[in-house]
């Protein structure tokens, strides 16, 4: 899988996110429709086809935030997701940060098992934090 930055007015970062944003609403959650936050965002394409994507929102100096982190259905189980959190731990790094943030939600059974078994531990507020440090 290839991991690349878009813009955020990227048509194929649009589908997917339009994708996200209506898997979350039937799973109970609501719409985000406020992507020009800043955030950076990372697509994964598989044979020339965007099939994930996610993004790095800078929150302060030392925190950034995890956000819009998808990956089609018909590519799930393949470690898509672990590859795309890893690419965006590694941009936070980049940026100086040393800890990640997902802000509450709805999350889907999967997602919450790929966040604890890649360290993110859960928060007062429902959401998931996790210490980064630059490997020795």
């Amino acid at each position: 899988m290839l991991i690349e930055a878009r813009p955020v007015n990227d048509a194929e970062l649009g589908t997917l996110m339009t994708a996200l944003q209506r898997e979350l609403q039937e799973a109970g959650g609501g719409l985000d429709l406020t992507f020009e936050d800043g955030a950076q965002h990372l697509v994964g394409v598989v044979e020339g086809r965007a099939v994930a994507c996610g993004a790095l929102q800078r929150i302060d100096a030392q925190t950034g935030a995890i956000k819009r982190m998808y990956v089609r259905p018909a590519f799930r189980g393949r470690g898509i997701a672990r590859q795309l959190l890893a690419a965006l731990e590694e941009m936070a790094l980049d940026a100086g940060h040393v800890v990640l943030r997902l802000e509450p939600g709805v999350y889907l059974p999967a997602a919450l098992a790929l966040l604890l078994s890649a360290g993110y531990g859960r928060t007062v507020t429902l959401g998931f934090e996790k210490r980064i440090l630059v490997a020795a």
